[in-house]
């Protein structure tokens, strides 16, 4: 996490943003279907409130033009592992928050003792400075063993997969919950960490901010290949900044992390589907990234 490591991160943040919104061609089934299997509200809803919760998720996306310049639309900064534990890696990154608008934390972090004490340093000086974080992997095992590093933290969104979220429910909930009711054990998560939002990533992704409870169903890859929670977290760290900078009147009061993580989560999904309809049981996370442009469009720009 030395100075070169920060710029790197914002570098390849920078490029996930720049994937996302450069969306290409259009492909794939009627939306209206690609509606059906995705969303669920709880209980129930009719096709007409699926496609007014993904126009929710459209509003927060800004219009792409000439006008705009590099970084306008977003820097992302990602913090991963490093072979450099420097003692100054806290300093360094500081003076990389005031430009960055989220942050996302723990892939291919590690658990080394003396990074981890880095990475905590970071999230304080984050919070600080009131920047969204996103934390995924071995920052999630960080949270597990400190939660009050983000509790209460509105900003920060958790996207557990079903052993990290059993390792987190396991440190912060006193009593057991209904392992079969997975939006009230989401619901419940958030409640105890102080209603940050937490994303469960599973056969469903299941997200809630304590309140409200949001379900994607979207279909994707049948092949569960290593990387895509990299691929989820890196867009999580963008839909975020782009919800909270859109405002109320976009989002028409709706929980702007909520939105970000339905629309993330859709996005993972879509890109997941499509590259398994072409490269079938040697689908990689790679042919995931390729299919980004093409799904953003599918989704958002349609």
């Amino acid at each position: 996490m030395a100075t070169r490591a920060g710029a790197a991160a914002v570098v390849a943040g920078a490029a996930v943003v720049a994937l996302l919104s450069a969306a290409l061609a259009l492909y794939g089934p009627p939306l209206d279907a690609v509606l059906r299997r995705a969303f669920s509200l709880h209980k129930p809803h009719s096709i007409t409130d699926m496609e007014n919760t993904l126009q929710l998720v459209r509003n927060i996306i800004p219009p792409l033009t000439t006008k705009k310049h590099k970084g306008q639309d977003g820097r992302i900064g990602i913090v991963g592992g490093c072979q450099d534990d420097s003692p100054s890696a806290v300093r360094d990154v500081e003076t990389w928050l005031p430009r960055l608008h989220a942050l996302v934390v723990g892939p291919g972090l590690g658990r080394d003792n003396v990074l981890l004490e880095n990475v905590k340093g970071i999230l304080e000086a984050s919070k600080a400075r009131d920047v969204p974080i996103i934390i995924d992997a071995d920052g999630l095992w960080l949270i597990a063993q400190h939660p009050a590093l983000i509790h209460g933290y509105r900003k920060a969104v958790l996207t557990p997969n079903h052993g990290e979220f059993t390792r987190l429910s396991d440190a912060v909930l006193r009593d057991l919950v209904d392992g079969s009711d997975h939006r009230e054990a989401v619901r419940r998560l958030s409640q105890a960490l102080g209603n940050v939002t937490v994303v469960r990533k599973g056969e469903r992704d299941v997200m809630s901010d304590g309140e409200h409870v949001l379900e994607c169903a979207h279909e994707g890859s049948s092949r569960r290949c290593g990387g895509q929670g990299d691929l989820l977290s890196g867009a999580l760290g963008v839909l975020v900044h782009w919800a909270l900078h859109a405002g109320p009147e976009k989002t028409n009061g709706s929980s702007p992390l909520l939105l970000a993580a339905l629309g993330a989560c859709s996005l993972t999904r879509q890109c997941g589907h499509q590259a398994f309809q072409k490269h079938g049981r040697s689908t990689t996370t790679t042919d995931m990234i390729a299919e980004v442009g093409p799904a953003f469009r599918r989704l958002f720009e349609t």
